[in-house]
């Protein structure tokens, strides 16, 4: 579509039409409506416009999901073809249909050796409830159905559904509809500004903070103990990125008490950090009984997601299973397949992945490291191309701000007004930009982010908060 050709869009009327009927996902409605959101209307590459004509860096890829871009013509293509073909039919009564086919056969294809099935759904919560299931009816089939309950960390992100927000360890979800559901436990995250003790290395302290897998496991009985959970970098919860040392150490636990591993590769999925999952990535290595994927399998083009069965389960459920009593109406949707398809078709034949590993990844971690020179800045790290760094009152002594004083979202706000998308978790501040970001785009984008670094810290100081 040529600019001549876009739609005229009138904000006070879409945003007056949102506050009257329109319930956004995380949000306080009471104080979005009084100040009016955002209304974005057009995307192209790397970047978004709203609807009043400001040009704005994607610097999260939409949600961590636009890896290859806005504006891709093939996906488009794809969904057309496939929706004048076929637009949907279901994957119950013993059929399917060939997209959904060809799809699982390319992921099993790009996946880590040992993986052959798949079990589509429409989401990343949608797929980790799925976990639940396919773990516990696993451990029935193996004639252990006392082993039932998961393990995962606290301020992991799991979803939001019932099972996903369970598994997820954030306070504020687990606050309200009274979770975690039964047979859900958590132990520490790997973040050593939190844990760390003094003059700890980080080597030694990635050891520590697996360790507490391995008491758990104990603490409750490992015969109990049916999985553990963990996203390769925890996403969400602000990119923790843990320590070399932490999932090999993970691993080894897991073989040791015959604990199912469960990559959440929502985030890290194809190519976000330089591999096609994210437990093949050399700092994280490790080798994973079921994985959990979707956002970036599409591109966010349309929604799918899934889980991926090692052949070490997927034998079991196959041969001892009989019907397994879950899915979706959507599971293997054709359209959403078909656009998958192009999707990673598209990664490979532009060697995207390969890319981001060489070539953008270093460059975007060095140009955000330079971000640490800020007075508020400190610990600027990235892997792949997911970073976050942290904001101090005093970084000298690591003293943070009050949480009341919400400067994570002062920040982000200066961000949006100075044409970047960037996350705020609390005192951290985050990136997941699209793959396909050129050298020059990065260069920009960490030209943003100053900029609103600095009009934070000028904030800060008028209110006398520095």
């Amino acid at each position: 579509m040529k600019l001549n050709d876009l739609p005229t869009f009138d904000t006070a009327t879409l945003r007056a039409k949102d506050a009257a009927h329109h319930l956004h996902p995380f949000t306080d409605t009471k104080d979005l409506n009084a100040g009016g959101s955002r209304v974005i209307v057009r995307g192209e590459g790397v970047r978004i416009w709203d609807s009043e004509g400001h040009e704005i860096i994607d610097g999260m890829s939409g949600l961590w999901c636009v890896n290859l871009g806005y504006g891709r013509q093939d996906l488009v293509d794809a969904a057309t073809r496939q929706m004048q073909l076929l637009p949907f039919y279901n994957a119950f009564f013993r059929t399917t249909t060939a997209p959904t086919i060809e799809l699982a056969t390319l992921l099993a294809d790009v996946a880590p050796p040992g993986f052959e099935h798949v079990f589509f759904t429409n989401s990343g919560s949608e797929g980790n409830d799925t976990i639940i299931r396919l773990v516990r009816r696993y451990w029935d089939l193996m004639g252990q159905p006392q082993r039932k309950t998961l393990i995962s960390r606290h301020n992991a992100y799991h979803g939001s559904t019932l099972g996903g927000a369970s598994l997820g360890g954030m306070s504020g979800m687990h606050a309200q509809g009274d979770l975690p559901l039964p047979g859900i436990t958590h132990i520490d995250q790997p973040y050593a500004l939190q844990h760390g003790r003094p003059g700890e290395s980080e080597h030694a302290f990635g050891l520590r903070a697996a360790g507490w897998l391995e008491a758990k496991i104990l603490e409750l009985g490992a015969d109990k103990v049916a999985a553990f959970i963990g996203e390769p970098v925890q996403g969400a919860g602000g990119v923790i990125i843990p320590p070399a040392s932490y999932w090999p150490e993970i691993q080894r636990i897991c073989d040791k008490y015959g604990v199912l591993l469960v990559s959440d590769e929502v985030i890290c999925g194809f190519g976000r950090l330089g591999t096609w999952f994210g437990c093949q990535h050399p700092h994280i290595n490790f080798r994973p009984d079921l994985i959990t994927f979707a956002k970036g399998v599409t591109s966010g083009y349309l929604p799918l997601g899934g889980v991926l069965v090692s052949d070490r389960v997927a034998h079991v459920l196959i041969e001892q299973g009989g019907d397994f009593n879950h899915g979706f109406t959507y599971s293997g949707h054709p359209t959403c397949c078909a656009v998958a398809i192009a999707n990673v078709q598209a990664l490979r034949a532009e060697g995207v992945v390969q890319r981001v590993a060489n070539d953008t990844a270093p460059y975007l971690g060095a140009q955000f490291a330079t971000l640490a020179d800020h007075p508020l800045v400190g610990d600027a790290q990235s892997l792949g191309m997911v970073a976050g760094l942290v904001l101090y009152k005093d970084k000298a002594t690591r003293t943070l701000f009050d949480a009341e004083l919400g400067v994570g979202y002062r920040c982000r706000d200066n961000c949006f007004k100075n044409g970047v998308v960037m996350r705020a978790v609390e005192e951290r501040m985050i990136i997941a930009p699209p793959l396909v970001i050129s050298h020059a785009e990065i260069d920009e984008m960490i030209r943003r982010i100053r900029r609103s670094l600095d009009d934070t810290l000028a904030g800060l100081r008028a209110d006398g908060l520095l």
